[in-house]
């Protein structure tokens, strides 16, 4: 890398800062942009300085939004008395690219997970029951994932709520078609045991 110019150097340092992005990466990616033509290169640099300066966090939600309440907390077409919380925003990008959900969502910002110090206090744990205290939500919808920390915010949340007249309810999860049971983790096998359907013949 000494045998490029400072500036370049420079950049393929910044980008290799990036998650999952290894030095080699970032010098393809790094001489990708010296490459392209300017008004490429601009756009790129202006678009990072935007989602800097105009991202936050919904006020509502807790998704990422460019406005405060975000465009899905103000659409009237959604159903308000319906709430799924996930994880991450990411995971509410997921939920809603299915087009199955037509609610609300709350993002918890990350999962209980007392071995690394993340407690109830860390999460959008008060915000979320605050919501729920309103009134105007009818059924929450736990979407954390199916692993040790979800399994555990998922029931610590439904214990929370126990105080609300409001319906809780868990999305299912079970054997992945074309999976091989050898290869799934217990939580996933446990699941599918305790969801089992009957089967009717005839």
């Amino acid at each position: 890398m000494e045998f490029y110019p400072p500036s370049l150097v420079r950049l393929i340092k910044h980008l290799s800062r990036l998650p999952g992005i290894g030095e080699k990466t970032a010098t393809r990616l790094a001489l990708h942009i010296l490459r392209s033509r300017h008004e490429e290169a601009k756009g790129l640099s202006q678009s990072i300085l935007e989602v800097k300066d105009k991202v936050r966090l919904c006020s509502k939600c807790f998704g990422l939004a460019d406005t405060d309440p975000c465009s899905l907390c103000v659409n009237p077409n959604r159903d308000h008395s319906i709430l799924c919380v996930v994880e991450q925003p990411s995971d509410l990008v997921a939920v809603e690219k299915t087009g199955a959900f037509k609610g609300l969502y709350h993002v918890l910002h990350g999962v209980l997970s007392p071995m690394n110090g993340i407690g109830p206090n860390d999460l959008k744990i008060k915000e979320l029951a605050a919501r729920v205290a309103q009134g105007e939500i009818q059924e929450l919808i736990l979407a954390t994932n199916t692993n040790v920390e979800g399994e555990s915010t998922a029931s610590y949340l439904n214990e929370l709520l126990k105080a609300y007249p409001v319906r809780v309810t868990r999305i299912a999860s079970g054997v992945p078609m074309g999976s091989d049971l050898k290869y799934l983790d217990d939580v996933t096998i446990k699941r599918a045991m305790e969801r089992r359907q009957d089967l009717k013949f005839g």
